[in-house]
């Protein structure tokens, strides 16, 4: 599990491409590595990854399966690229941010970015079938950093976040251009409450329910319209 505050920057020293995989040598900052071993977690740009050989103090080795390179953005990276780090998190540790579990579950497109006095605001697209997940206040990682969502619009499929200065400053965010793409995790208590009500609402309509939404959809609304959006929950401390 990992908490979403970004601890480190690293850089891609080397990168080997099989048939089926890619391995990356990262090189981390002073003090990164200590007591890191083999087989111990690290997110890479949200990307959970294990380390598959004996790391060095300064620079560690992982393998990335054909899925991985799929799913995420890290099948594109090229030698000397700069990714978001963070060790896994200890038991009892405080989460600044989050819980997450490095499992990406899609590539999202960064549509806009624009000044707000010392803040950076991005729009970020979301693939239509994670649309309901997204909800204003609610949490969203990108590229392994916990974020608040400001804004979401499910018809025009995007939501917004907001960098801070410090946010900019711990984290390979702020080097992102419009085109480039995100690694995104959605908020997985989130997930689990929006399936479970759609499961119950599903169950209770029946055979309704497609004319229910047929008839929702030429009003421009959604079932999910009428369910409030569940309560961020408190992380723990």
């Amino acid at each position: 599990m990992f908490t979403g505050i970004v601890q480190a920057i690293a850089r891609i020293a080397a990168i080997h491409d099989s048939t089926d995989l890619r391995r990356l040598t990262l090189e981390f900052p002073a003090g990164f590595c200590q007591d890191l071993g083999l087989g111990a977690s690290v997110s890479v740009d949200g990307v959970c990854l294990t380390v598959s050989a004996r790391p060095t103090p300064t620079s560690a080795m992982f393998d990335l399966v054909r899925q991985s390179l799929n799913v995420t953005t890290l099948g594109g990276y090229a030698q000397g690229e700069r990714v978001n780090v963070e060790r896994a998190a200890r038991y009892g540790a405080e989460i600044g941010g989050h819980p997450l579990s490095g499992h990406i579950d899609f590539a999202a497109t960064l549509i806009d970015r624009r000044a707000s006095d010392d803040n950076l605001v991005w729009r970020v697209a979301i693939a239509p079938d994670m649309r309901k997940y997204i909800f204003a206040k609610g949490y969203v990682a990108v590229h392994g950093a916990s974020l608040t969502v400001s804004e979401v619009n499910r018809a025009e499929g995007w939501f917004e976040v907001w960098l801070i200065p410090e946010t900019r400053r711990a984290t390979v965010l702020a080097d992102k251009r419009v085109g480039d793409r995100l690694n995104i995790e959605i908020e997985r208590s989130t997930q689990v409450m929006v399936d479970t009500v759609r499961a119950a609402v599903h169950e209770s309509l029946g055979r309704l329910q497609p004319l229910l939404q047929a008839l929702l959809q030429e009003k421009g609304l959604a079932l999910e319209d009428f369910v409030p959006p569940p309560t961020p929950p408190t992380p723990p401390r």
